[in-house]
């Protein structure tokens, strides 16, 4: 299976979709099959190599955001980029731009506590996109919402993602977040049906 350097696509998967992203993000190696990025097979990388990628290359949300509770919002949004050895001041500039973009940039000195699910949502896509990934994987993003922050989260996410030419593969099993997808796979029983020409 190879990721290309397109627009969002979503794949809709059972209940072991954790382990299928896991798989295509390096972080364990899946028991046949590959998964390549960039023309290179993931699981013949070096640790550290895998590991640079999910800090560079890859961005991830998850269905419950994981922010750090003792970080600000944009403190969070900056953490990735404090990771790859990027100055404090310029972490939380390039933060900051991505907390206006997603709309959030007033809970930027809040901590997760003290902001809303959906307003909590987008500081995790923000912080996803703050490295400027090739690929983002996002994991039921949207579970924990109610339906009118689900659909703002959506419509900013894959808007972002377009914007800074970002490829999404996003696990859901809502149809409505499935039709924000350009390309959309169903798995069922461990095996992967292209909806392509089914549309």
């Amino acid at each position: 299976m190879s990721i290309g350097h397109t627009l969002p696509g979503l794949l809709e998967s059972g209940p072991r979709h954790g382990t299928l992203l896991h798989c295509l993000a390096g972080i364990i190696t899946p028991d046949s099959g590959s998964v390549h990025h960039s023309g290179r097979d993931l699981a013949t990388m070096p640790d550290a190599e895998r590991s640079r990628l999910r800090r560079g290359e890859f961005g991830f949300v998850f269905q419950f955001g994981r922010l750090v509770p003792e970080l600000s919002c944009v403190e969070n949004v900056a953490l990735p980029l404090r990771l790859s050895g990027v100055k404090r001041r310029e972490a939380e500039a390039r933060a900051l731009s991505w907390l206006e973009r997603l709309e959030v940039a007033d809970v930027g000195a809040k901590r997760p506590g003290e902001v809303s699910g959906g307003q909590g949502q987008r500081v995790a896509v923000a912080r996803s996109l703050v490295t400027g990934p090739r690929v983002l994987f996002a994991d039921e993003p949207t579970g924990a919402l109610d339906s009118l922050n689900g659909e703002r989260v959506m419509e900013l996410l894959t808007g972002a993602a377009r914007e800074a030419r970002t490829a999404v593969v996003l696990v859901t099993h809502e149809a409505r977040v499935a039709a924000y997808s350009d390309r959309e796979a169903v798995v069922r029983d461990g095996k992967a049906r292209d909806m392509a020409g089914a549309r």
